[in-house]
């Protein structure tokens, strides 16, 4: 029985190294397609604190994740791209601890006069909808376009499983996409758009939703969140 176990931790392992090895890669196929990798694997290069507000020490990477460790008061805020984007396919994947809170941010611009991402990006809302407070809430849950547009089905994962993101940004045009479902669509910049934000939590905030480009951001909202494989095409 002894050597069953042992056989058994050897095995699993060497299928967590294997998984971690095959992780943050680019296939040939998606290389040649344009696809461009936004995480290495084993740094934060290509990143930073919004608005450089900490050196971001708190976002670490280990076995092929970027990770918030929220057990630490040192190096907090949120994680923005070097570059911006603004017609694009995002793909990622991101995993929750129990009862935790996060968000991909978009269209985020940096600026010295906003203190925070989200007074001017969307976010598609990251959550354990089993027992996070947002859960409650209408559009506040896992997927949705937060505080605005709730998604069609639910086809999250419970916290400690790995969710698949799409978000397809093409000229103001928006698709969300969770473990292989579209859940939201929606258009920016337009009259229904403007009416929507005044309808929202946002409406107090001038200049939310008004870019058209801009970083994109994983928030730091407290929990420990988990990212890899994020990649971007940008598209003409």
């Amino acid at each position: 029985m002894k050597r069953f176990w042992t056989l058994a931790v050897m095995m699993f392992m060497i299928l967590s190294a294997s998984d971690s090895f095959s992780q943050n890669k680019l296939t040939p196929a998606e290389a040649k397609a344009g696809w461009k990798l936004l995480f290495d694997g084993t740094t934060t290069k290509g990143w930073h604190v919004y608005n450089k507000s900490s050196d971001g020490t708190a976002w670490k990477t280990a076995d092929g994740e970027l990770y918030l460790d929220s057990s630490t008061k040192d190096g907090r805020g949120d994680l923005v791209t070097d570059s911006e984007y603004e017609n694009y396919e995002l793909t990622l994947e991101w995993k929750v601890s129990a009862c935790a809170n996060s968000g991909i941010l978009f269209n985020v611009v940096e600026d010295a006069k906003y203190a925070h991402v989200y007074l001017t990006g969307p976010e598609m809302q990251v959550l354990d909808n089993s027992c996070h407070p947002d859960a409650k809430i209408h559009k506040h849950r896992a997927g949705d376009l937060y505080d605005l547009v709730p998604c069609s089905t639910e086809t999250v994962k419970p916290a400690g499983e790995w969710n698949e993101v799409k978000i397809i940004s093409k000229n103001s045009h928006y698709e969300f996409w969770l473990n292989g479902t579209k859940v939201v669509t929606f258009t920016m910049h337009d009259a229904a758009w403007d009416e929507m934000v005044k309808n929202s939590k946002f409406k107090s905030m001038p200049d939310f939703g008004k870019a058209k480009k801009g970083h994109i951001a994983l928030q730091d909202h407290g929990d420990k969140i988990s990212f890899r494989n994020i990649k971007i095409k940008e598209l003409k």
